[in-house]
């Protein structure tokens, strides 16, 4: 598998988790108590981000792997898998 390839998949692997990632852990500015004139209450108040640019890269990180390990070494491939019935 050419490392571009893995770069790419990582890419939009890395996309789908933030945004899976992003609404864990969200309190609001009304569950908090604390709404600002010229907010709305349902912003959030404390988003956390480099948290879960963290925590997504990681995750991503793995998920890649797998699917790296599953072509590489396991012989995963479009061909194989479709030989495969369930």
């Amino acid at each position: 598998m050419p490392i571009y390839s893995i770069f790419a998949v990582y890419f939009i692997v890395w996309w789908l988790v933030i945004f899976m990632v992003l609404p864990f852990g969200i309190r609001t500015h009304e569950e908090e108590g604390n709404v600002l004139l010229g907010t709305t209450s349902s912003a959030p108040a404390n988003l956390h981000l480099a948290r879960k640019v963290i925590i997504t890269s990681v995750i991503s990180a793995i998920i890649v792997y797998g699917i790296w390990y599953g072509y590489v070494k396991m012989g995963w491939t479009a061909e194989a898998l479709s030989h495969v019935s369930f």
